[in-house]
């Protein structure tokens, strides 16, 4: 105890540390403030850009709820998918409006247009699931198109546990679209045990296995 300083030392201590080193903590505080603030500000931004994408894209769903669209609706709606894809590209509903463009060049009988909006969101998005649904519905474009055989190259694709059976029932109308029964039966009667077992509605695949002749398939 005799080596401990007085109250009077300690104090002079403490007050020629804070002169030396004061003003390098009162900027790191502000600096790590500033981060705070900073990231605060930028979940702030991106809050705000998802829930804006998230009301413009209803405004979509909203305009494209009709089967059939007048020219100006389906120009206005195409005008709102560009809209939402260049403010908001790296959303959740910038691929969700790709994916409604697609639907909207199927309707209208372009295919091509809608192939191409399909392989954008197959090709760039992060989202398996979205990801998953792109690759499904070109395969279904590729069997429209009378390509088959492409449609199942598509289907080896890796595609989401979740649209297991939606992935079978397509590839049952590629191989029934080859003239290839035996396959298209098997895939399609794997799609209905895949829809059982994960509690998924799958409706058509019993009337295809019963073209060909094939029992109901029951739990």
């Amino acid at each position: 105890m005799a080596e401990l300083r007085s109250e009077e030392e300690q104090l002079e201590v403490i007050k020629r540390w804070w002169k030396e080193n004061g003003t390098s903590l009162i900027a790191g505080a502000v600096l790590a403030a500033a981060g705070v603030f900073g990231w605060n500000a930028w979940q702030n931004y991106q809050e705000g850009q998802a829930e804006a994408a998230s009301v413009r894209y209803q405004q979509l769903v909203n305009m494209t709820a009709g089967n059939t669209l007048a020219d100006d609706q389906l120009a206005n709606a195409r005008e709102l998918i560009d809209e939402i894809t260049s403010d908001h590209g790296k959303t959740l509903y910038a691929e969700l409006a790709q994916l409604l463009k697609a639907r909207l060049a199927v309707q209208q009988g372009d295919l091509d247009a809608a192939k191409s909006a399909l392989e954008n969101v197959a090709s760039n998005s992060s989202r398996r699931y979205v990801q998953s649904l792109a690759w499904l519905r070109l395969a279904r474009i590729e069997i429209a198109n009378d390509n088959p055989q492409a449609a199942l190259s598509l289907l080896d694709e890796s595609i989401t546990d979740a649209l297991a059976a939606q992935q079978a029932n397509v590839r049952g109308d590629a191989y029934a679209a080859l003239d290839q029964t035996e396959q298209a039966r098997d895939a399609w009667q794997t799609a209905l045990e895949l829809a059982q077992t994960q509690n998924q509605p799958l409706y058509g695949v019993q009337f295809k296995l019963d073209d060909l002749g094939v029992e109901e398939v029951t739990q």
